[in-house]
């Protein structure tokens, strides 16, 4: 499916090349968001190299966008791995941001239904994603379309 609607005017689609000038903005403002800006923020090769990823037909990294009348209101990032509990594809979504505009407006929901409508079009047994324990915001709608694992993450930097 190469896009869909999301209320009156708003179109979830494949991000394309020639979004990237909009799409950095709203990638920039989601680092920012998680503390990485100024001097925290991603080097620029890291963004070119997710931008590359997601246009790379080899790599499982893919993108939608909201997009209203030529401007992109929303990002969602998500990839495809194996999973030692399921037989099919565990589909991650990794980033999901909107601009604060589109908040309360349907646009995270809509990014997130479409991600579940193409990963169940691609053989995924499940969809799943982090946030933030103090995201309140985000928490409200993610409550509304999934259900809170109660896992909690463990990293280690190498």
């Amino acid at each position: 499916m190469e896009q869909s609607q999301a209320g009156a005017d708003v179109v979830i689609r494949n991000a394309q090349r020639d979004d990237f000038p909009q799409w950095k903005v709203l990638w920039d403002d989601y680092n920012a968001f998680y503390g990485r800006s100024g001097p925290t923020a991603l080097p620029l090769e890291i963004t070119n190299a997710t931008w590359a990823r997601i246009h790379d037909a080899a790599e499982p990294v893919h993108a939608l966008v909201a997009e209203n009348e030529g401007r992109l209101l929303g990002i969602a990032h998500y990839l495809y791995h194996r999973n030692t509990i399921l037989i099919g594809p565990t589909c991650y979504l990794q980033d999901l941001f909107t601009v604060e505009a589109a908040r309360g407006k349907g646009v995270g929901r809509a990014l997130i239904e479409e991600l579940y409508r193409r990963a169940a079009a691609d053989g995924a047994e499940r969809v799943y994603w982090h946030t933030h324990h103090t995201n309140a915001t985000a928490r409200r709608l993610y409550d509304t379309v999934a259900m809170d694992s109660g896992f909690i993450v463990y990293r280690k930097a190498l």
